[in-house]
């Protein structure tokens, strides 16, 4: 008789009209704060050169840029010295590539945290891409490093206040393409060896090495449905002082980074309550 009348409580997720509970995460903030600082600790740790490699990746692979398609190929660069306009686009692009790679293996990597103790599970592939801001930040230390060097050549004028605003709009287009890599890679982990495959092909689609002025304009509106496209014209356009804002190009990459977000923000939120069993 004690056990008819016994009640039940069953605890499941509220129903939410967007796809992410912020009232949830801003309470597991210290969490997501912990999770960040430790991928960045963990990324240099037990390295020789430590944060310098964050230096030398881009530096580097830009000089490569520079010798190859400068030199050798001889592809015009509006004006500007070309290590500046391949840096000013490396920027972003490496960003984007560093949040795709470390928030894609994410949650594979911590699949003893996932199933031992509860905590909106959405926190860490953000942590993760996050983290990469450290990077950009000395990153970007380089970049006005190299504007001093080339001071004569380039002048730096008000464009550079739209960075934060640039700034966003890649971790918007980051952090969607990362929840739904990283949840899928929970079910499917061909992802996780599809991923740098990925990246290689999306980089070599991006303008990096050449510059928009060399698209047709019939193939324009192909061009910019590429997001990286709009982004790394942006950055030139703030870091550079380019004459025109590319409108079309960053239109459609606000758009189509809202539409990453959304649908990725989805994607985790539908499979989310499986991952314990599955990972």
């Amino acid at each position: 008789m004690a056990y008819r009348s016994a009640r039940h409580l069953r605890i499941q997720p509220e129903s939410l009209w967007f796809p992410l509970d912020f009232r949830e995460l801003w309470a597991f903030r210290d969490l997501f704060v912990i999770l960040a600082l430790r991928d960045v600790k963990l990324r240099y740790k037990q390295t020789l050169l430590g944060v310098t490699w964050v230096i030398l990746q881009p530096l580097v692979a830009s000089l490569i840029f520079t010798i190859i398609f400068s030199r050798i190929a001889s592809l015009p660069s509006d004006g500007k010295p070309y290590l500046l306009f391949v840096y000013a686009g490396m920027l972003p692009w490496n960003f984007f590539a560093g949040c795709l790679q470390r928030a894609g293996n994410s949650l594979i990597s911590d699949a003893k945290l996932i199933t031992k103790v509860y905590f909106p599970r959405v926190i860490i592939p953000i942590a993760s891409s996050a983290a990469v801001l450290m990077d950009f930040a000395v990153a970007f230390v380089v970049m006005v490093g190299l504007l001093f060097v080339y001071r004569d050549e380039v002048s730096v004028t008000w464009n550079i206040l739209a960075l934060p605003f640039l700034l966003l709009v890649v971790l918007l287009l980051s952090i969607g393409v990362s929840l739904f890599l990283s949840a899928l890679n929970v079910y499917y982990r061909d992802f996780m060896y599809a991923l740098p495959f990925v990246v290689q092909v999306w980089m070599y689609a991006s303008p990096l090495v050449y510059s928009a002025s060399m698209v047709p304009d019939r193939w324009r509106v192909i061009y910019a449905l590429n997001p990286m496209s709009g982004v790394i014209d942006g950055f030139r356009w703030a870091l550079l002082g380019m004459p025109n804002f590319p409108w079309l190009s960053m239109s459609l990459s606000i758009l189509i980074g809202c539409l990453f977000f959304l649908g990725g923000a989805y994607t985790f939120q539908r499979v989310e309550s499986r991952f314990a069993d599955v990972v």
